[in-house]
């Protein structure tokens, strides 16, 4: 029996997102001068406020609000009619160092234990080149592509946007044909809604979808709600962490609960959600399943992972108990070897917080780099 499966994404401007963007940029700052920063940094924006929270440790110095006034500009909240501005915005902040016990859990010359318990999953499948789920793929296209057409055309696009793509598949699990596509941007005042349309149809989204996918029944739904003039900080408050599901899979796979945005490295909630998706994206590229979905779990200041689960959903070419030996031979999961492994020390992370953590090849991101696997031609055969 066919189903409809659907994922959404959201521009660089989107309230959430710009939260996202500062806590990563602030990260970046501080790893530029001392890659054992510790930083946990929260952002708020609401009207015209930004603020920033939480705790960071690091012989960095660091001018907090000097980046969030750049990284709002990029973005292109710049004029005066949008209400929230990078030269305007009223900037608190809050930030403070980290617990001095949770430091002595995790550090010494190499990161030794979790900065914090929890689960994690990593995820990948066959249904697009980089590996990732159809629906959230499209939809991140959809919007990398509004980026472009706003800061390239222009054309009365805002930086405000939302997408949404529903994929329709057969009962063998595989795209059939894409069932409906919902955009909405915001944009100027003097720009109807009929143009806007016009506008995201044949400058967005016919240069971005297959058309082998697309059909007479596919529905377009571009801006259904009518105007949307008001927007960013001022018609939602944004936080940072608030769209994980966005950051990752779409929906496709589960997802452990805590956000990336803003942390380091020592906080597993990022670095093995990092090395969880490289491993995944290894066992499927290197043709031992089709579908993998990895989860490992951890306790604060413990070295090791407490449990490594793995998931192939029936697709597997190999016994289950051989997937999970290849996966203990080829890959460290404890902190310290997900950190040396992928480089994750860097200032790599401002990259990362929009348009998805997983799936862009093109971002040179070190856990998008499927390992050759040892052991496993001698199985293959």
């Amino acid at each position: 029996m066919s189903y409809i499966f659907t994922s959404e994404s959201v521009s660089e401007g989107h309230p959430d997102k710009i939260c996202d963007q500062i806590s990563d940029a602030i990260l970046d700052e501080c790893l530029k001068s001392d890659s054992n920063s510790r930083v946990a940094c929260e952002t708020l924006i609401k009207n015209n406020t930004v603020i920033v929270a939480g705790e960071i440790t690091s012989k960095s110095e660091v001018d907090y609000e000097a980046v969030a006034r750049k990284v709002v500009e990029d973005i292109g909240y710049i004029e005066d009619e949008l209400g929230f501005t990078s030269s305007g915005f009223e900037f608190q902040n809050l930030i403070s160092e980290q617990s001095k016990d949770i430091d002595a859990g995790i550090s010494g010359d190499v990161v030794l234990g979790s900065g914090d318990q929890g689960l994690m999953f990593g995820y990948a499948c066959k249904e697009t080149p980089e590996l990732m789920p159809l629906p959230i793929a499209l939809a991140h296209k959809l919007m990398l592509k509004h980026s472009e057409v706003r800061k390239t055309k222009g054309l009365g696009l805002r930086p405000d946007a939302k997408s949404q793509v529903s994929v329709e598949y057969d009962s063998n699990y595989q795209p059939k044909r894409i069932d409906s596509i919902v955009l909405s941007t915001q944009h100027n005042g003097d720009l109807d809604l009929e143009n806007l349309r016009e506008i995201v149809k044949t400058q967005i989204i016919d240069l971005c979808l297959p058309k082998t996918l697309l059909d007479n029944d596919t529905k377009y739904l571009i801006n259904p709600a009518g105007r949307f003039v008001i927007g960013g900080p001022v018609g939602d408050c944004g936080l940072t962490g608030r769209k994980i599901i966005v950051d990752t899979y779409g929906g496709m796979a589960r997802h452990g609960g805590g956000g990336f945005s803003g942390k380091d490295p020592s906080k597993v909630d990022r670095s093995a959600a990092y090395g969880l998706r490289q491993v995944a994206k290894s066992l499927v590229k290197n043709e031992l399943c089709d579908y993998c979905e990895v989860q490992a779990s951890y306790a604060i200041g413990v070295s090791e992972p407490i449990s490594i689960y793995i998931n192939t959903f029936e697709s597997e070419k190999i016994k289950l108990s051989e997937i999970q030996k290849i996966v203990q031979d080829n890959f460290d999961l404890s902190p310290s070897g997900l950190i040396n492994s992928l480089n994750l020390l860097m200032p790599i992370y401002s990259k990362t917080a929009s348009y998805g953590h997983f799936g862009r090849e093109d971002q040179g991101f070190t856990w998008e780099i499927p390992l050759n696997l040892k052991n496993t031609a001698k199985i293959n055969t």
